[in-house]
């Protein structure tokens, strides 16, 4: 009942749940059993790219909760995106087995090139898929626990939080380019196989794959709406809009802070998680502070505070980004920051935005035509 009241008024998360459902049936339907070379046949490379969107919209979600309601521009979230994809990274290095290029029944490719004797303390239990899970949201989750407890004990707030998020995430990437940390230097983890024995490289995993990044999709955006129209949601907008005043009236603003962010980063790490046997690779480069602005960018084109916004926002730029990349490769940071401007100046409230303005201005319209 409670996720039912959450879910009425929201008239675009009920819409883009409505086409996020048709799309998780039709796309491998029209991938699997429709024959290639028919008009509406999908390849396995448009399903594993839309399965790479669908992971980016729930990343763009978990942005959304700690921005658009809480007030916190967190320019750190890509670390967490990064770290729930090595998590899962690491649990399917470790199914390749003597199939890789050394054929060593334990130790990656990346440790037997690197002289390294034994497997590392940390490796150890990613051999077991329910471990790796744990590790997905309990890594990105405990790094932001103790980061959110630190920084919101000490009332660091607004674009000083930005800036040490940033910082987080760019330490992180300098760590993980290093060889002797364990997690392939440069190159990172790659060259994966199957994962709970399906091959990564058959369409019906990629299908599969495909259908459980729309699921976590769904549940995450249950998840965010139900705790945004919940009391903890009020809270948080009122800490958002005037967190002095909160913390007068007696609300633990860093409880509040720290639960939130915390559950934010979380659902980042099961995006990467998801992302990751799809793309085929993880390395540092996910670190790069540049990815988590691009998140801020999605967000905001979508519409800030929606929730169902930060879907949309996140598919298109990335759609706009696959499309660009390909004609003129040069040309599209260029045109990710004219976009951010154009938004910021002329959409400040996003697509999202945008479209309520017009329902707002058609119904008296059509009011006065009744």
């Amino acid at each position: 009942m409670g996720l039912i009241r959450a879910m009425r008024g929201d008239t675009g998360g009920q819409v883009m749940l409505a086409v996020l459902a048709v799309v998780t049936v039709l796309v491998p339907v029209l991938n699997l059993m429709v024959p290639e070379g028919h008009p509406w046949h999908l390849s396995s490379y448009t399903v594993t790219l839309l399965g790479k969107y669908l992971t980016y919209a729930l990343l763009a979600v978990a942005v959304d909760l700690v921005w658009g309601y809480l007030g916190i521009l967190s320019l750190g979230h890509g670390a967490f995106f990064a770290l729930g994809g090595y998590a899962m990274g690491m649990y399917l290095m470790r199914q390749i087995g003597e199939r890789g290029v050394y054929g060593h029944p334990e130790l990656p490719d990346f440790m037997v090139f690197l002289n390294w004797k034994e497997l590392p303390w940390f490796w150890h239990g990613f051999d077991m898929f329910w471990f790796a899970a744990l590790m997905v949201v309990l890594v990105p989750g405990l790094l932001a626990f103790v980061f959110g407890y630190l920084a919101f004990r000490s009332r660091v707030t607004g674009v000083y939080l930005s800036i040490i998020t940033q910082a987080l995430t760019f330490a992180l990437m300098l760590a993980f380019f290093r060889n002797e940390m364990g997690f392939g230097g440069n190159n990172g983890l790659t060259d994966f196989k199957d994962i709970l024995g399906f091959d990564l490289k058959s369409n019906a995993t990629r299908a599969g794959l495909f259908v459980a990044s729309a699921i976590a999709l769904a549940l995450g955006y249950l998840a965010c709406r139900y705790i945004v129209a919940s009391r903890l949601g009020r809270v948080a907008v009122a800490i958002r809009d005037a967190e002095p005043r909160t913390r007068f009236i007696g609300y633990r603003v860093e409880r509040v802070k720290l639960f939130i962010f915390t559950f934010s980063a979380m659902l980042a790490g099961i995006a990467g998680a998801l992302y990751v046997p799809q793309v085929g690779i993880i390395n540092p480069g996910e670190f790069s502070p540049l990815n988590s602005i691009e998140l801020v960018i999605w967000v905001a084109v979508g519409g800030r505070a929606t929730l169902y916004g930060a879907v949309v926002g996140a598919i298109l730029v990335n759609y706009g980004k696959t499309y660009f990349t390909g004609v003129m490769p040069e040309a599209w940071l260029f045109a990710l920051g004219g976009l951010f401007v154009l938004v910021t100046l002329f959409l400040p409230r996003g697509i999202a935005g945008l479209l309520a303005l017009i329902r707002r201005r058609r119904a008296p319209a059509g009011e006065g035509a009744q």
